[in-house]
């Protein structure tokens, strides 16, 4: 069994297809004519209404988005990079100490 591949989709064209669901006063309409489906669009609509500042309190915008994932690569590679030193410590650190009889 294949997997279908993921599409992704530009600001741009998320916004193309906002404003063709508000011309077309339905969602659905605009979902079939951009072969995507409906609850993909009230997705989109629902974060643009955040991003916009006008969604639930609390609620994580776009950009919280893109830092939070940033800070989390950067979080991984740094845990990396200090495991990689602990163990290079202990080698070192082994390999001075004079053999105790």
């Amino acid at each position: 069994m294949t997997k279908k591949k993921r599409r992704t989709f530009t600001p741009e064209q998320k916004a193309q297809a906002l404003r063709l669901a508000e011309e077309l006063g339905n969602v659905s309409q605009a979902a079939r004519d951009l072969d995507v489906s409906a609850e993909l669009i009230y997705r989109w609509k629902r974060q643009a209404e955040i991003d916009a500042g006008r969604g639930p309190s609390g609620a994580v915008t776009t950009e919280d988005r893109k830092e939070l994932a940033r800070l989390r690569r950067e979080n991984k590679r740094l845990r990396m990079e200090r495991d990689f030193l602990k163990k290079a410590t202990a080698y070192f650190a082994k390999e001075n100490d004079p053999p105790t009889k």
